[in-house]
């Protein structure tokens, strides 16, 4: 930053910034961690001299645990774009009604742990249900490791329940999908040639109201090549909104090629990737037994509750640990 040509190229100095910022914080955690360990062993000592002291020592220990956790999570977090945002997508699976119900819970889901972490989130692209519930929506979430935290709960997930919508009051199971890609934004050079688009324009869907669009300002962009398509109906200018797909279609023609780099690689390697695009990872089930089980990693939780409404740190954890560790291959290996 000493350099006199360090803001000449405003991009760069601001991926430079960021990552300043993110270096300074990481040592503040580890300062603050090494003062509050000695604060531990001052305590420690008064309480072998007989002072009343233990409800402190408790307090603190108990949270230097829970910091500590979180740093080690944190050192989890090694790809180029873990530190970074996220655009969330969520498809309603097959099942009409049921599947868009399903999806709708994901999104709340979703909305509800960006809300405990302090993430700012923008819905990019919402596409309603006919009778309930949503079809798709991509979503921005913004703040520090959201990529790295969510590209966890890449897959299929799967619900059990009684139907809402059935008379009968029968069981039902649904599907929707979850994908994180990388806000990539301008740091990455992603080559899109425009003869390779389709960009078709249309009216804003919502619910009424001053906010609808009376023109056509909405994007939906389509990379021929590769079918990838992108859409963005949240701004009111229709300008915006083309730019705001392009971003989704880089990331995701990122993320795409990411990809198959990973897969040549553990072919190379001989390694089996237990999870991808379209493979269930999750099953919660609240009928005939409440329950939320990740299938990659055997973590469970009876609290199906608290994990649609957001909790679902320890699955998020238990992914990073196993991936991290080469668990998830053993365990694909061990099921075969």
């Amino acid at each position: 930053m000493a350099d006199p040509a360090f803001w000449d190229d405003p991009a760069a100095a601001q991926v430079v910034l960021q990552r300043r910022s993110q270096t300074e914080a990481t040592l503040a955690k580890g300062r603050k961690l090494f003062s509050d360990i000695e604060d531990s062993d001052v305590l420690l000592e008064l309480a072998r001299e007989g002072e009343s002291v233990e409800g402190d020592f408790a307090d603190l220990v108990a949270d230097l645990e829970k910091r500590e956790s979180e740093i080690e999570l944190d050192m989890m977090l090694r790809g180029d774009h873990d530190r970074g945002g996220a655009i969330l997508t969520i498809h309603a699976g097959a099942g009409g009604t049921e599947a868009q119900d399903w999806a709708d819970m994901l999104y709340r889901m979703y909305m509800r742990w960006a809300e405990r972490h302090r993430y700012r989130y923008e819905m990019l692209d919402l596409q309603q249900g006919e009778e309930a519930g949503i079809k798709s929506a991509t979503i921005l979430v913004s703040g520090e490791n959201a990529y790295g935290y969510l590209h966890a709960e890449n897959g299929v997930h799967r619900l059990v329940r009684i139907s809402p919508y059935d008379a009968n009051a029968r069981r039902h199971t649904s599907f929707a999908a979850v994908y994180a890609y990388p806000d990539v934004k301008d740091d990455i050079d992603i080559k899109i040639d425009e003869k390779d688009l389709r960009i078709d324009t249309f009216r804003s869907s919502g619910a009424g109201g001053q906010h609808v669009n009376v023109t056509d300002s909405a994007v939906r962009i389509t990379h021929l090549p590769t079918g990838i398509v992108a859409s963005c109906q949240n701004e009111r200018s229709q300008h915006r909104n083309r730019e705001m797909a392009m971003r989704i279609l880089a990331s995701r023609l990122y993320d795409q090629e990411r990809q198959k780099q990973d897969e040549r690689r553990q072919k190379e390697e001989g390694l089996k990737r237990e999870i991808g695009f379209g493979s269930q990872i999750r099953s919660y089930v609240l009928h005939p037994y409440k329950q939320v089980k990740d299938l990659r990693t055997g973590i469970v939780s009876t609290q199906p509750q608290d994990v649609l409404d957001g909790d679902i740190d320890e699955f998020i954890r238990g992914y990073l640990l196993a991936a991290s560790t080469g668990a998830l291959g053993q365990r694909a290996a061990d099921e075969d």
